[in-house]
């Protein structure tokens, strides 16, 4: 079978690595990018959207050629090369005084996530998929979570502290990528061609292709909130940095507290009404924060929101994994991950078009309108074979 294997014991390395490389992004681009951009350079919410999305176009871009070398090589041998690329972006930051400089360091650090990521998503053991995810999940929910949480309270302090911290963990996973376990198990003569591969991928995307549109709807109604977050927390929701941090514990912890648990009933149950549910309300709970202020309130909500994301997550992937070739898992993950990419390079530049041109309201109702249509639509198809596909 092609697939680079991480050993048990390699297992705890690669969770350490996994989340840091998540808080580390989540500091970034939820906390500190926006803040950094409008606070200090002048930027408008656009300009921010800009420099995430570009973030996301490389991020994209590179999936399948780290899919690709991940079916060929040592995860310790393409994650180091990836990480240390991303390094250089976020050291380029310190030199950025336009919004051109800042989108381009932004871009570079997009460059290291495809092959850490792509390392936990092709390794999940078939028969408990929705399980092994939510365990996946857990790691990188629990980075993306704390590390917003931890630069919005040392934002108030010192950019200066913020920074270095982001590099001195990044550094961190870097070195830590080093020793990471896991050998190529196959030969080159089990190779499968690329050409081959190419066409065997095509004909899996053509077979999902009622997903399609909904894929990229998703990622676009999450990448439109990345921009206005931290705006619409104080505008809208009344909230310091620091109350806000509060927030999205709420929302973190019970979205890593709900994905195991989820992730098992999806496997024992039919994925797709976790699926269309989970949308449904996070939708409602996004419309639901804009007619509230307050902090009870908001981690209220917020709270909801999370286990709402923990009934999709697990369970979308479980059923995406369907149409994964089990010969080429690497690059299988990296085109479909480069498909829902397409919605993530879109979303942060709408949102913060929509809030600079109409108000941080609109980028958040239209967020919620895009999810409630995608839980309509997969309700609609939710009766053919695709959803309910069993496992390969």
């Amino acid at each position: 079978m092609p697939t680079t294997t991480i050993p048990s014991g390699s297992m705890i390395v690669y969770a350490v690595i996994l989340f840091l490389v998540e808080f580390v992004r989540g500091a970034f681009l939820v906390s500190f990018l926006p803040v950094y951009g409008v606070q200090q350079l002048g930027l408008a919410a656009a300009g921010i959207g800009l420099a995430v999305s570009l973030h996301y176009v490389t991020d994209t871009l590179i999936k399948c050629t780290a899919g690709y070398l991940l079916d060929r090589f040592s995860l310790r041998l393409v994650a180091p090369i990836g990480l240390a690329a991303s390094l250089a972006g976020l050291l380029l930051v310190q030199q950025a005084h336009s919004l051109w400089a800042l989108a381009l360091a932004a871009g570079l650090f997009g460059v290291g996530m495809s092959p850490v990521w792509l390392g936990g998503l092709s390794r999940a053991d078939a028969k408990r998929r929705a399980s092994h995810m939510g365990i996946v999940y857990s790691c990188w929910l629990a980075g993306l979570g704390a590390g917003p949480v931890v630069l919005n309270l040392l934002l108030d302090r010192s950019y200066f502290a913020s920074y270095w911290l982001m590099i001195g963990l990044w550094g961190a996973a870097l070195i830590l990528s080093l020793f990471i376990g896991g050998e190529q198990e196959r030969g080159r003569e089990a190779v499968i061609p690329l050409g081959a591969q190419l066409v065997m991928l095509w004909e899996r995307v053509r077979s999902m292709r009622v997903l399609l549109p909904a894929m990229i709807l998703q990622t676009t109604a999450a990448g439109m909130l990345v921009p206005v977050l931290p705006s619409f927390a104080q505008s809208s929701l009344g909230l310091a940095y620091s109350e806000y941090s509060l927030v999205l514990i709420a929302a973190g912890a019970l979205t890593v507290a709900g994905l195991v648990p989820m992730g098992r009933l999806s496997d024992r149950s039919d994925r797709r009404w976790f699926v269309i549910i989970g949308f449904a309300s996070f939708a409602a709970c996004l419309f639901t924060l804009t007619q509230v202020s307050g902090l009870w309130a908001s981690i209220a909500v917020a709270g909801v929101l999370g286990i709402s994301y923990a009934a999709v997550l697990p369970s979308w992937n479980a059923v995406l994994a369907q149409f994964v070739p089990s010969d080429q898992k690497g690059l299988g993950w990296g085109l479909f991950s480069s498909v829902e990419g397409v919605g993530v390079m879109i979303g942060p530049v709408l949102g913060g078009w929509l809030a600079d041109r109409y108000q941080v309201h609109t980028a958040v109702w239209s967020s919620a309108a895009l999810l409630g249509t995608v839980a309509v639509y997969y309700a609609f198809i939710s009766s053919g074979p695709l959803l309910r596909r069993t496992e390969a």
